[in-house]
């Protein structure tokens, strides 16, 4: 028997059909409602089929798989998140003093007469570069990227941000102190404050420390030799950064966490004393 409204064989009397499709016959039940569906309906299950109905509400109700962004900041995590977050602040705001003309440039770059009246400045000169040449932000997020998952793997995410922003820090003081008229830019204090940092870590530990002392030397050379790099920033973001790192492998144990940051603490208060009384002598 057929049904012209449908164009082809219509069910027999009494057979199961497809509770969407009413024109095909079957024989398989959703497991978890038991209506009938055809083969275009079905999904595969733990057992058996679901209908589409059944299938949609156990996604909604299954537990949203985190991102891989998010899996990356849980704790624990072996990411290197907070370098890979400075890398992606650093290079977007290169590319707004481009968009800019300078303007971002002139915002956050470090200038020691604005020390009083814009202290933050101290720090966020490690943001910008030089719009000259693409060979400085170049070299500096590169040593970045290879030095800055090494040593926040060793020292954890907080530890690695407290030395590239004290490193920062130093290199600023640095320049406050011995060349207080030079408006500098860039993030060679800090990158120098990891390799600081490094010297300290594999000193302690017992590592071979021959291959950075050279590595340290060489660019030290190069910011004397080279004109237009800041040696200062240099020499204060080395000297800050390998301090830090010599707080925290004393301080390595457990039970000495509240003293680490005590003295941290005290080192972030020394700097910014040293700060204030460089303008107090004047």
């Amino acid at each position: 028997m057929t049904d012209p409204a449908l164009g082809g064989a219509a069910p027999e009397a009494g057979a199961s059909v497809c509770y969407r499709h009413p024109d095909r016959r079957s024989f398989v039940r959703c497991q978890r409602c038991g209506r009938t569906i055809c083969g275009d309906c079905q999904s595969p299950a733990a057992v058996g089929v679901h209908c589409p109905e059944c299938t949609a509400a156990a996604r909604a109700a299954a537990p949203r798989r985190p991102s891989a962004i998010a899996r990356a900041f849980r704790p624990g995590s072996r990411a290197p998140v907070v370098t890979y977050s400075i890398l992606a602040v650093t290079i977007g705001v290169f590319v707004l003093q481009q968009l800019t003309g300078g303007a971002v440039t002139q915002l956050l770059l470090y200038w020691p007469p604005l020390t009083t009246i814009e202290p933050w400045r101290m720090l966020t000169a490690a943001l910008v570069h030089s719009e000259r040449s693409i060979f400085h932000i170049l070299f500096n997020m590169y040593s970045l990227f290879v030095l800055g998952p090494l040593l926040e793997g060793l020292i954890g995410r907080a530890r690695f941000l407290a030395v590239y922003a004290f490193s920062a820090f130093g290199g600023s003081l640095a320049v406050l102190y011995l060349a207080p008229n030079q408006a500098v830019v860039g993030a060679s204090g800090a990158i120098f404050g990891m390799l600081g940092a490094f010297f300290v870590i594999q000193r302690r530990l017992g590592g071979q420390s021959r291959q950075l002392i050279v590595l340290i030397g060489l660019n030290l050379v190069i910011g004397f030799v080279v004109p237009g790099i800041s040696w200062q920033a240099h020499i204060g973001g080395l000297v800050v950064g390998a301090l830090v790192a010599l707080i925290m492998i004393r301080t390595r144990r457990r039970d000495q966490r509240r003293r680490q940051n005590v003295l941290l603490v005290g080192l972030g208060l020394l700097l910014v004393i040293a700060t204030i009384a460089r303008f107090a002598l004047l």
